[in-house]
């Protein structure tokens, strides 16, 4: 065995210079860790970008030194940028350590032979060390920047210094990095840069406010030569040429301000981030903004309007207008209206309907009165404060009624309406310490357009609404508001009157593919306006931040025809043919019973409607409110005369006859020939005689079919009506609009302002009326 050989190597025998080396290295790391490059991180202050899905910005918001900057990744930067920027600033970069001694010794000789700078010696790493740490163009301050170019190379590969470069390079004014600068003077992003556009940025750093090509093009374009002159053999001949002869042409540079309000809500949602993506569609969202500035000129003044869009296959919003006019601070344009909470007016309504098929309390053409009633002590009236009569569901809510809908809801019950819509997504905001009532449905509760407009996508969704996604990354939450079928019956019927009225054009303006529904507020604070398509809801709200009323303001009006525009605008596509689901079907029901029609009971079927019937159901018309006992009926009939008789009067053959009632509360608004229908015969002059609805009320004061002359043409008659046979409240009605709600012991006093037939109706709670009919000449 050598000597020696076995022993443990010992410290003391290694070189001397080996020690002095490892030394070094290990003072190098120390000093390293203790030391560390100042690269920006997550900690420090960033500038943030939100840009659209195809990448353009729509905001950016600048650091604490207000620099804009565009974080870009490599992959997203043009190749030609790229090659120039290795090409002309540092060839060698992707081989030396940080620092090129061959360069340093070339611009050191040339600078000390002719007395000023002829070439830099800096490589790319250098450069990324002066952006990071600026320092004096003096020895020590070179020193320093080859030191932090050596740290720089020994903690980050070649990609990772090159993406700090075209992120941090200064290119003019507030503008940082290649992204930024592409976008603020060309107009592009950094990935379509040409041979000239690469050209240009590559050489800007250089000198960014010398060489800014929106103020000196000339400089520019003669920097950027030199540029191309260094490309020669990796450029082919021709890409050259070309680049030469494009001339240096930049926008004036402006803060990216699409969707503002949207992208200041993503900027406090993503804390931290530097670049946040989001679903926006640049193009749609350029066009909504302008459609809705192009209101401005017939908006009063400090009322505002806001406007969305949802993609109904991915729930992604595709276009975000929180207020009318960014910069116009007397109309609350920093107040989001897509969020804040309000009175959604009547755009409750088709989910009610929707709800009440699936409970199976309706179908599509059920009978509903729309007429005065009070509900416990609230008393609904209509929007144009007119009755309608009977109405089916379908009309109810084409036509918005309200009587109709509060009827509805007292059989759906309030607080199962208000859970199922909030296990649908929409949340209703009430009064502190306040229980769901009636007033409800009319907008006695508050929620936003971004709530509406996702509940509203379950009628393109087979009945699956949905919570909207801002963000690609954001995961698709969905949420049962109806059935396939419900949803079905309710867009079909806001789309086209449903069966009945699918030949009838509903809305003036409003093309066929579209599903809409208008809404307006108590004392006209908000208008609204929700369609749906088969690629997109849109949703509407137009009124004033603050809440303050805008009389004749209202959904229809105001809100339905910027609707019509954005459709119009955005969705092109023609509408495609839908196939009702497994759970529906059409048949022809009859009023007044609400049934499906029965060939051998003809007899109850006063008027035949064609509707569409849920699961198979054809629920019965809801039970008369004012009077007891149900709506078929039996009487007996003199068997020779028809009249109608009982046991007690007349001794000759008689037979039972089965009849239909209509509700008590409809009766004085049929037309003649249903209301022949509705009643039973007369009495035969030996039987006593029985009350009927008219009995115990009269109009005093005129008879029907009086004529009424004008003594002078500009002076209106005046009548005075008065009441026999009521003590209670009473219902005036003139034309069919409530006229007046009083005392009957109150006379009726009117103006007669137009000429023609007056119908003047009155009637109680119980449903016992008197109609007359006038004519002034």
């Amino acid at each position: 065995m050598k000597p020696g050989a076995g022993k443990p190597w010992r410290w003391r025998r290694c070189p001397r210079w080996i020690k002095v080396l490892l030394l070094a290295l290990v003072c190098l790391a120390a000093l390293d860790r203790v030391f560390p490059p100042p690269v920006p991180g997550r900690a420090a202050p960033q500038a943030m970008l939100v840009v659209a899905r195809d990448g353009t910005p729509l905001r950016a918001f600048p650091d604490r030194n207000h620099v804009w900057r565009h974080p870009v990744e490599l992959t997203d930067v043009s190749p030609l940028y790229l090659q120039a920027l290795q090409r002309y600033e540092d060839r060698w970069f992707r081989w030396h350590p940080g620092v090129n001694p061959v360069a340093l010794i070339r611009a050191a000789w040339q600078r000390m032979r002719h007395g000023r700078i002829i070439s830099g010696g800096s490589t790319l790493t250098m450069q990324v060390a002066r952006i990071i740490e600026p320092t004096p163009r003096t020895l020590l301050g070179k020193t320093r920047q080859i030191l932090r170019a050596l740290q720089l190379e020994w903690r980050y590969s070649k990609d990772e210094i090159l993406t700090l470069y075209i992120n941090y390079a200064p290119m003019g004014g507030v503008l940082e990095g290649v992204e930024a600068a592409s976008r603020a003077y060309l107009g592009k992003p950094a990935r379509r840069l040409s041979h000239a556009d690469a050209a240009l940025l590559t050489v800007l750093p250089q000198a960014p406010s010398r060489l800014r090509p929106d103020r000196r093009p000339t400089e520019a374009q003669g920097a950027r030569e030199k540029v191309l002159q260094r490309m020669a053999g990796v450029w082919s001949e021709s890409d050259i040429h070309d680049a030469r002869q494009e001339p240096v042409i930049a926008q004036t540079v402006r803060e990216p301000l699409l969707a503002p309000l949207f992208a200041e809500r993503m900027r406090r949602e993503a804390k931290g981030s530097r670049r946040v993506d989001t679903t926006i569609d640049a193009t749609m969202q350029e066009t909504v903004e302008l459609l809705l500035a192009s209101r401005l000129g017939v908006l009063p003044s400090r009322v505002s309007m806001a406007a969305l869009v949802v993609d109904n296959a991915t729930l992604e919003v595709r276009a975000y207008a929180g207020s009318v006019d960014f910069a116009d601070a007397d109309r609350f344009a920093f107040v989001d209206m897509v969020r804040a909470a309000r009175s959604p007016g009547s755009t409750l309504k088709p989910f009610l309907y929707g709800l009440a098929l699936d409970e199976g309390l309706i179908h599509s053409e059920s009978l509903l009165a729309d007429v005065p009633q009070s509900f416990g002590g609230y008393q609904p009236g209509n929007f144009q404060q007119s009755f309608h009569g009977p109405v089916s569901v379908s009309e109810a809510l084409t036509k918005s009624l309200n009587v109709p809908a509060v009827e509805v809801l007292e059989r759906l019950e309030p607080n199962r309406f208000v859970a199922a819509l909030r296990r649908g997504g929409l949340k209703l905001d009430l009064p502190v310490d306040a229980t769901p009532n009636l007033s409800v449905i009319l907008g006695g509760a508050a929620t936003s357009l971004e709530q509406l407009v996702g509940a509203y996508t379950a009628f393109a969704r087979q009945g699956m609404a949905g919570k909207l996604r801002y963000r690609p990354e954001e995961p698709l939450i969905e949420q049962r508001m109806l059935s396939p079928g419900a949803a079905f019956i309710i867009r079909d019927v806001l789309e086209s009157g449903g069966p009945v009225g699918r030949a009838v054009e509903q809305g003036a303006g409003i093309r066929r593919g579209i599903a809409w529904k208008t809404g307006t507020s108590f004392g006209f604070r908000d208008a609204w306006s929700i369609g749906v398509s088969d690629r997109y809801t849109i949703g509407v709200w137009v009124g004033r931040p603050d809440g303050t009323p805008n009389p004749g303001f209202f959904g229809a009006n105001i809100a339905a025809p910027l609707l019509v525009d954005l459709f119009t605008a955005i969705d092109n596509q023609p509408p495609s043919s839908r196939l009702p689901p497994p759970s529906v079907r059409q048949e022809t029901i009859c009023w007044p019973l609400g049934t499906r029609f029965d060939p051998t009971e003809e007899s109850l079927c006063h008027r035949r409607m064609l509707a569409w019937l849920l699961n198979d159901t054809a629920p019965p018309t809801f039970p008369d409110r004012l009077r007891g006992g149900g709506a078929r009926y039996t009487y007996e009939a003199d068997a020779v005369s028809g009249l109608r008789v009982s046991a007690k009067c007349g001794d000759r053959p008689r037979h039972r006859v089965e009849a239909a009632r209509w509700p008590t509360a409809l009766e004085p608004w049929l037309p003649a020939d249903l209301q022949t229908k509705a009643r039973p015969p007369a009495w035969d002059v030996r039987c006593p005689l029985m009350d009927e609805p008219e009995a115990g009320l009269s109009i005093v004061g005129l008879s029907h079919g009086e004529v009424i002359r004008r003594s002078r043409p500009d002076q209106p008659p005046i009548i005075r009506l008065s009441l026999r046979g009521q003590q209670g409240e009473v219902y005036w009605l003139i034309n069919g609009r409530l006229f007046a709600r009083q005392p009957a012991n109150q006379p009726l006093i009117h103006r007669l302002e137009e000429k023609g037939r007056v119908d003047i109706t009155v009637m109680d709670e119980r449903g016992r009326y008197d109609r007359i009919s006038v004519s002034v000449r």
